[in-house]
């Protein structure tokens, strides 16, 4: 016969709440406890019918995760990480790629998720409207990308701090022609590219040097774009010694078209990006190191504490910290080099 979860519980000699509790990685059970109750459910063939425990909770067990690039490292990275947090959970997701405005539109329009999501975790930035209709699921909302907004819980980063940690560095090594690889073609809504040029403006202002528009280029979040941008800026009729690029992903293509010129970097052009990608160790990159992972899974983290305690006053905005790592590819500028 089939073990029920009676017979788990009167093995170990707790309730069936305890079991359920445990085996659903829900709060409230020690970890002695917790390994002791999985251990014998192996032993007897115990497993949690997911058709029963909604039934009895009302719940789907699902999370919905909405997504603008799912190929792109970042919201990889986060989706990833946030689904191992849901999975050890007992929850599924269910996710949507809404990288276009066509299926974005259509999506807002019939809302699939009602009735068949517990939370919703959105790694696009909702307008007003978009918002609301999410809201209106009566479910809890959490975000990684964006600044705070009503109804949601955000885990992110300070952009404008990282940035200006990144473009100080480069102001105090001497240089004076910096310029900016941006990611302003980034997804709709997104307001990282508009906090990093603010602040790289702020420092240079801070620094006393003169903006020059010809030293900013948009590089679409990606090597190819960076690759691109970098070209751009060094057919300037004076261009810069040190590139501060949005993402470490645009950093490394200015990295390349550095190599294609045959010059180098720190040694021609110094360049710091922003992110710490699982690569940038690999290429010596100086860079603002955030975490991405981290982040996913704290929001995970923190709407499943929702579905836990209903009650409880949900956090607004989780600020996760950030570094400047110094690796090989920032210098003083040379002497000879227009500055």
């Amino acid at each position: 016969m089939t073990a029920s979860i009676n017979d788990v519980a009167q093995a170990v000699g707790v309730s069936a709440s305890t079991v359920s509790r445990a085996l659903r990685g829900r709060p409230g059970v020690s970890d002695e406890v917790r390994d002791r109750i999985a251990a014998v459910a192996a032993q007897l063939g115990y497993t949690a019918s997911r058709s029963a425990s909604s039934l009895a909770s009302g719940r789907t067990y699902t999370i919905g995760v909405l997504v603008p690039y799912v190929g792109r490292w970042f919201f990889g990275t986060v989706l990833d990480a946030a689904e191992q947090v849901f999975s050890a959970a007992g929850y599924d997701v269910l996710l949507y790629n809404l990288g276009s405005p066509e299926t974005r539109k259509r999506f807002f329009t019939k809302l699939p998720v009602r009735k068949r999501v517990d939370a919703v975790l959105s790694l696009l930035i909702p307008d007003d409207e978009e918002s609301a209709a999410l809201r209106s699921l009566g479910v809890p909302l959490a975000t990684t990308v964006g600044g705070a907004r009503p109804g949601f819980t955000v885990v992110g980063i300070d952009d404008r701090v990282g940035t200006e940690s990144a473009v100080r560095h480069l102001v105090n090594l001497g240089h004076r022609r910096i310029g900016m690889i941006s990611g302003a073609s980034g997804p709709l809504h997104w307001t990282t590219p508009i906090e990093r040029r603010n602040a790289y403006l702020d420092v240079l202002a801070e620094a006393g040097i003169e903006h020059d528009p010809a030293l900013e280029a948009d590089g679409d979040y990606t090597v190819e774009g960076g690759e691109r941008a970098m070209t751009e800026l060094l057919a300037a009729s004076r261009p810069p010694t040190a590139v501060f690029a949005q993402s470490d992903e645009m950093a490394m293509g200015a990295l390349r078209a550095l190599r294609r010129h045959r010059l180098k970097a720190p040694d021609d052009v110094s360049v710091v990006g922003f992110d710490d990608h699982e690569l940038a160790d690999v290429v010596g990159l100086t860079t603002v190191a955030q975490p991405v992972a981290e982040q996913g899974a704290e929001a995970a983290r923190l709407l499943l504490r929702r579905l836990d305690e209903p009650d409880a006053e949900p956090p607004g905005h989780v600020r996760m910290p950030i570094r400047l790592v110094l690796r090989e590819t920032t210098a003083p500028p040379r002497p000879r080099g227009p500055q």
